[in-house]
C-alpha cells in the first residue's frame, strides 16, 4: 500500500504549496480540513500543520489534539501549526512587536537532521503577526532570525514521536532551501521511501479502477483536454472498449480541433465517439450576449447531446471525469465557498437523473502530475502541453452573440496566433494563450479601398497554476508578424490589439 503524509489544512493560502513539496519529493500526500477525522494506520507517516489567518488566541481558534498524534507518527508544525503546537504544550504565543513578513536569514543554532544540507544564514519567507515569546518545558530552540528568537524548535523528549515547528513557510519559493527541509521531515524523520511516481500512480491506479468498475461500462465526455484524455486512458487501460468516450463539437472549438482530437483518440485506442452538435448550438445561442447566459446554454446543451448520446449505451454504471486535486481542495475548503466570480470554464456535473456512480482517476492529482501521468501513458506530448481551454470555448471570445460567421473568423485569426507561437518557440513559455473578437468594427484601408471590419485582441499569460497570472511581454517584431499575417490573411478583420492586463484586477478569459 502508498504510504503517505497528511496535511492538516487550517486555512493557510499556502497549504496547496506544501503538497506539492511532498509530491515533488516523490511521496504521496493528501490535504485535509484540521477538524475532518482520520485513521492512523500503518500507511500514514507523518502530519504536517499548515498555516493559517487565524491566531492561536482567537476565541475558538482552530484546534487538534498534537499530543495523540505524537504517540503514534511524527508531526511538523508551519508558522500558525507551529504556533499551536507552542500553545498546546504549555508555551506562551503573543502579538510580535513588530509583524515579521518576508525574506529573512535563518541563524541555525543547533545542528539538526531537519537542517540537513541546510546553510547556515539560508533564506526564508515569514509571513506572521504573532511569535512564540515562551517554549513549552522539554522544546529546544533549533533556529532564531534577526526579529525572533524562536523561528524553529523540536521537542526534546524521547518518549513520543518527533514533534518540529517552524515559525517561517519552507514550502514557499522565497524560502530557498525550504524544499530541503520539507524532504528532510519525509525522509530522515518520518523515514518515507520517495517511491511514489507517474508509474506507480498508473500501477496502482489501474488496479483500483478494476476492482472499483468491475465488469460494468463507463461513460464519459472527453473535451481533447489534458485532464479528461489522461483520465480516459487510465479507465481504459482498466477496462479496455467498456469505456466510451463522447467528444461534442458544439462550434465553439478551435480551428479543426474537431477532427484533430478524433484521430490522436484513434491513434490511443480509445473507444469514442464524436458528436458533431454545431448546429444546434448556434441555433440557442442566436440572441444571447450576457456572458452567464452563454456559458449556461452551453452547458445545458451540451448535457442534452450527453444524455441522448449515453441512451443507446447499455449496461453503464459509472460515469467518468477528470476532476483534479485543485477542484477537490477547493470543495472542502476550511473557510467554505469563496464569491462566483463566474461560473466555471468547464461544464459541471451531470444531472442526478443519469443514476450513475463517478469514477475520478485524477482527483489526487495536480495539473502538472496529471502531465506527467499523460507522458508516461504515451499520450503525444503536443496534446499533454497545450494551453487550459475554456469548456464554453471561442463562445466566451466571442464578445456579444455567437454566431457560425464570427466563429470561422476568430478560428481563423486564432489558428494563426496559435501556430505562430508554436513557430516561433513561445508557446511553452506561456501559460494560456488566444484570441478575442471584439464586438465592434473600425476603419482600415487595404489598397486603395476603406473597411470597415472586425477588432481581435491577443491574449498571452504567464502564471504557475492559474490562480494569479501577468500578461506575457512577447517581442514587438512577433506581436507585429502575428498582427500583419491575421490581417493580411482573414477578410473581416483590419485591427489587432494586444490585452496587458495582469490576473487581478482582469480575469485570464475575457468573459
Amino acid at each position: 500500500m502508498t504510504e503517505k503524509i497528511l496535511i492538516l489544512d487550517f486555512g493557510s493560502q499556502f497549504t496547496q504549496l506544501i503538497a506539492r513539496s511532498v509530491r515533488e519529493a516523490n511521496v504521496y500526500c493528501e490535504i485535509i480540513p484540521y477538524n475532518q477525522s482520520f485513521i492512523i494506520d500503518e500507511t500514514l507517516k507523518g502530519i504536517i500543520l499548515s498555516g493559517s489567518p487565524f491566531s492561536v488566541n482567537d476565541t475558538n481558534n482552530p484546534d487538534v489534539n498534537i499530543q495523540k498524534f505524537i504517540e503514534k507518527i511524527p508531526v511538523l508544525g508551519v508558522c500558525y501549526g507551529a504556533q499551536l503546537t507552542a500553545k498546546n504544550f504549555g508555551g506562551k504565543v503573543d502579538k510580535s512587536n513588530k509583524r515579521e513578513y518576508g525574506r529573512v536569514s535563518l541563524h541555525l543554532a543547533k545542528n539538526d537532521v531537519i537542517f540537513k544540507h541546510v546553510h547556515n544564514n539560508s533564506q526564508v519567507w515569514m509571513s506572521h503577526s504573532d511569535s512564540i515569546v515562551n517554549l513549552p518545558e522539554n522544546f529546544e530552540i533549533l533556529a532564531t532570525t534577526e526579529n525572533i528568537p524562536i523561528a524553529a524548535f523540536k521537542k526534546s523528549a524521547t518518549n513520543t514521536k518527533p514533534l518540529y515547528g517552524l515559525q517561517f513557510h519552507p514550502e514557499v519559493y522565497h524560502s530557498a532551501e525550504g524544499k530541503t527541509i520539507i524532504k528532510n521531515f519525509l525522509t530522515e524523520i518520518c523515514v518515507c521511501k520517495q517511491d511514489w511516481t507517474p508509474a506507480s500512480f498508473v500501477h496502482e491506479t489501474v488496479a483500483k479502477l478494476k476492482q472499483q468498475i468491475g465488469n460494468a461500462h463507463v461513460i464519459m465526455a472527453l473535451s481533447g483536454g489534458v485532464d479528461s484524455t489522461v483520465a480516459a486512458m487510465l479507465i481504459s487501460k482498466a477496462i479496455g472498449n467498456r469505456l466510451h468516450g463522447i467528444f461534442v463539437d458544439n462550434g465553439v472549438l478551435r480551428k479543426n480541433e474537431f477532427e484533430k482530437v478524433l484521430e490522436t483518440y484513434e491513434q490511443l485506442n480509445l473507444n469514442v465517439t464524436g458528436v458533431d452538435a454545431k448546429k444546434i448550438f448556434y441555433k440557442e445561442l442566436q440572441n444571447k450576449i450576457d456572458p452567464e447566459e452563454k456559458r449556461k446554454t452551453i452547458g445545458k446543451l451540451f448535457i442534452d447531446v450527453f444524455q441522448e448520446e449515453a441512451k443507446d449505451i447499455a449496461e453503464v454504471k459509472f460515469l467518468g471525469q477528470g476532476t483534479i486535486y485543485p477542484d477537490v481542495i477547493e470543495s472542502v475548503s476550511v473557510h467554505g465557498p469563496s464569491a462566483t466570480i463566474k461560473s466555471h470554464h468547464n461544464v459541471g456535473g451531470l444531472p442526478d437523473t443519469m443514476h450513475l456512480e463517478l469514477v475520478e482517476p485524477l482527483r489526487f492529482l495536480f495539473k502538472d502530475e496529471v502531465r506527467k501521468v499523460g507522458l508516461s501513458l504515451g499520450i503525444p506530448e503536443n496534446m499533454i502541453n497545450r494551453h487550459p481551454f475554456p469548456g464554453p470555448g471561442l463562445a466566451i471570445r466571442i464578445l456579444g452573440e455567437v454566431t457560425e460567421e464570427k466563429v470561422k473568423l476568430l478560428q481563423a485569426a486564432d489558428d494563426i496566433y496559435i501556430q505562430l507561437l508554436k513557430e516561433k518557440n513561445l508557446y511553452d513559455t506561456i501559460w494560456q494563450a488566444g484570441t478575442i473578437l471584439l464586438p465592434v468594427k473600425s476603419v482600415g484601408v487595404m489598397g486603395d479601398e476603406r473597411t470597415y471590419e472586425y477588432t481581435v485582441a491577443l491574449r498571452a499569460v504567464t502564471s504557475v497554476d492559474g490562480m494569479t497570472a501577468d500578461w506575457a511581454h512577447l517581442p514587438y517584431d512577433f506581436l507585429a508578424l502575428v498582427s500583419n499575417e491575421i490581417i493580411n490573411n482573414v477578410r473581416g478583420i483590419n485591427r489587432v490589439v494586444y490585452d496587458i492586463s495582469s490576473k487581478p484586477p482582469a480575469t485570464i478569459e475575457w468573459e
